[in-house]
């Protein structure tokens, strides 16, 4: 629905080089639903940005973190690569921008590669970008997008969800 709602900030976002990412049509627990209805949500989504932009998709977050491998293998079929993050910012929790901060900065999980989950309809979490932000510059880190993170080929995802490089014995 986001698509919909503001596709100008869509199209801005591409603009700027971010990557654009598909996060499902309706925010539902993927692994519930069956592989024809797991496409339908990647592919619905998709097709829009497409028509908007012209772009190809080809990053997915599953909502709520639910994923299994039957959708990692849906998801691959639509030739997207799924992504986790390793460190949730807590800002859905609406605790205040300075607990968003406090929350990522002091995080035991972050590192080189983090993954940082926000939500871009969290009260408080465009108050706490800047700060953020600029707090991890300070503490020596970069930002970039995502796309430049992952392995494309030649992985799988942890119980945590992180790509570990290489094939998973069975």
């Amino acid at each position: 629905m986001w698509v919909e709602s503001y596709p100008e900030d869509v199209k801005m976002i591409l603009a700027e080089g971010h990557d654009l990412g598909n996060h499902s049509q309706n925010h539902k627990n993927m692994s519930q639903l069956s592989d024809a209805e797991k496409e339908k949500e990647l592919m619905s989504v998709h097709d829009k940005v497409k028509e908007l932009t012209g772009y190809d998709m080809f990053l997915f977050r599953p909502p709520y973190g639910d994923y299994d491998t039957k959708l990692m293998k849906v998801a691959r079929k639509c030739n997207y690569y799924p992504i986790q993050w390793d460190v949730d910012s807590l800002d859905w929790k609406d605790y205040g921008a300075d607990s968003i901060i406090k929350t990522v900065a002091q995080n035991e999980h972050l590192g080189n590669g983090s993954i940082i989950l926000c939500h871009n309809g969290a009260r408080y979490t465009a108050e706490a970008l800047d700060i953020l932000i600029r707090t991890l510059k300070d503490a020596g880190y970069q930002f970039v997008p995502v796309s430049e993170l992952i392995y494309r080929d030649n992985y799988y995802m942890d119980h945590e969800g992180r790509q570990i490089p290489g094939k998973k014995e069975r």
